[in-house]
């Protein structure tokens, strides 16, 4: 028996909210840095590391929820992510020791982010929207991630304001739990043999067959030099605005536009992705990434210096998202699409770990966050140029394999 699709409005209205909540609320941690260290007395490399492990931990843990997530579906996955999310952000606030301020901060909130955002919800599109739509519909997927940036941040910044960093978070974490009646609207039939997915592999061998595919490994390592920068600019440009002797706001307002122009930026990368080779739409963000860094460093730094940089790092922000996932779907096909993306952002958070990681094991230990910023434009080129050889033609297999 065949099972009808979700409809297309169900999928991206249901998606789209979620991911606006799960990204929005992450998108501001950066703004917890300097009050929260300063509160507990902490240098920033113990902040810094806390991201590093949620980074690790929710790319190591999406694996684990695309699995579950291509198997029994998307709900379950969805609104337990949306439970652990609310625990963690509750032990971030009351934590008093860097070890378990790391578990909550890092392991328990990126488990939560592995089950709330684009690999089970990159699943479900691919799963329910037909190939000719689906670059697109990743796009406008992606494009309400980069909404909850510019519609969270400047919120967060007002709570932190208003109530205190302590009870902000308790706040957000109450938030999450909204999370649990949108993923009613991702659920989907059985994914077995009579199910809208038929597998003719194993997952053993799906993941034999990527990992041994050249194009899939350069796909990975594009993505790990997306997760090093983003993240580290994250979390780190609004105190090394600070240091610069920049108002606080401006750096609420910079990761704002992030957001607001990401909007605009992913929704173009997955449009184009339906008419252009995705390869090279990533070389070229991943360029552009580099020359925009380049010059932010050299003009004189200043709140309009700032504004325009996060206008144009918002534009490339997660553009690469859509025509990543796009093109694993379209060289893997859906069976296994939720795992695989799973394996690919789980290569963008080892570079999101070292991106935030060093960013502040190296600002302790020399004052400065030059030596990142360098290691940012020289991994955005090297980027630019292994995207370029990837296949994107859906691979060539003899018979079907046994399941």
């Amino acid at each position: 028996m065949q099972h009808k699709p979700l409809s297309l409005f169900q999928v991206l209205a249901c998606g789209a909210a979620i991911v606006t909540l799960s990204m929005g609320i992450r998108h501001g941690f950066g703004l917890w840095l300097q009050p929260l260290t300063l509160a507990q007395g902490w240098g920033r490399q113990e902040f810094g590391f806390a991201m590093a492990v949620q980074n690790l931990s929710w790319g190591f843990m999406g694996i684990f929820a695309g699995m579950v997530a291509d198997r029994f579906g998307a709900f379950k996955v969805i609104a337990l992510g949306a439970l652990v999310y609310g625990v963690g952000l509750l032990g971030m606030a009351w934590a008093t020791d860097p070890w378990v301020f790391a578990l909550f901060t890092g392991v328990i909130i990126g488990t939560a982010q592995a089950g709330t955002t684009y690999a089970v919800i990159y699943g479900v599109i691919g799963r329910n929207v037909p190939p000719e739509r689906r670059s697109w519909a990743m796009g406008v997927a992606a494009a309400a991630g980069s909404f909850g940036q510019f519609l969270m941040v400047p919120i967060e910044g007002l709570l932190i304001a208003q109530f205190g960093w302590q009870e902000a978070l308790m706040i957000l974490a109450a938030a999450t739990l909204l999370i649990v009646p949108l993923a009613w609207g991702l659920r989907e039939p059985a994914l077995n043999a009579s199910g809208p997915v038929q597998r003719d592999q194993t997952i053993a061998q799906a993941l034999k067959e990527a990992f041994q595919y050249p194009s899939f490994q350069l796909l990975m390592a594009g993505y790990f030099v997306c997760g090093f920068q983003v993240v580290f600019i994250g979390v780190h440009m609004p105190s090394y605005l600070k240091d610069h002797g920049l108002p606080a706001q401006v750096a609420s307002y910079a990761l704002a536009l992030i957001g607001l122009f990401n909007v605009f930026g992913t929704y173009i990368a997955g449009s184009l992705g339906q008419k252009m080779a995705k390869k090279k739409i990533l070389a070229f963000i991943y360029a552009a990434r580099s020359v925009a860094i380049v010059l932010f460093l050299l003009a004189p730094l200043s709140p309009t210096s700032v504004y325009i940089f996060s206008a144009v790092m918002g534009l490339l922000w997660l553009s690469t998202v859509p025509p990543t996932n796009a093109a694993v779907a379209q060289i893997f096909g859906i069976s296994h699409l939720s795992m695989l993306s799973g394996f690919i952002f789980f290569s963008h958070q080892i570079g999101s770990f070292m991106g935030v990681w060093l960013g502040g094991y190296l600002y302790d230990k020399t004052g400065s966050y030059d030596i990142v910023w360098y290691l940012a434009i020289a991994l955005g080129i090297f980027a630019a140029l292994v995207n370029l050889p990837v296949k994107e033609g859906p691979i060539q297999r003899g018979a079907p394999q046994a399941a």
